[in-house]
């Protein structure tokens, strides 16, 4: 498993300013967290989901692809790290 955690700079309400995803080998979404600028945060996994949040039916791209655009910032994050965020927000 592959774990990245995406900052994105904008300002619409409406759509997450963090995401942080637990990706497979083919980089597809297993798990999601999304976090908003209003402080709620939305999950989801395969057959369960929370808040407007899904996963996504493409790939992941890469991290330097993600970085190029200059509103986001991503970065691999460790299992642990991930692990921690899920049962913090989705496991409650």
């Amino acid at each position: 498993m592959i774990y990245v955690d995406v900052l994105w700079l904008h300002t619409d309400d409406a759509l997450p300013v963090r995401i942080v995803s637990e990706l497979d080998a083919q980089r597809y979404e297993v798990r999601k967290l999304e976090f908003f600028r209003t402080r709620g945060v939305g999950f989801a996994e395969s057959d369960f989901a929370f808040g407007s949040t899904e996963l996504d039916p493409a790939p992941v791209p890469e991290l330097p692809q993600i970085n190029a655009d200059t509103r986001r910032h991503g970065a691999e994050i460790s299992a642990q790290e991930f692990e921690a965020l899920w049962r913090q927000y989705a496991s409650a």
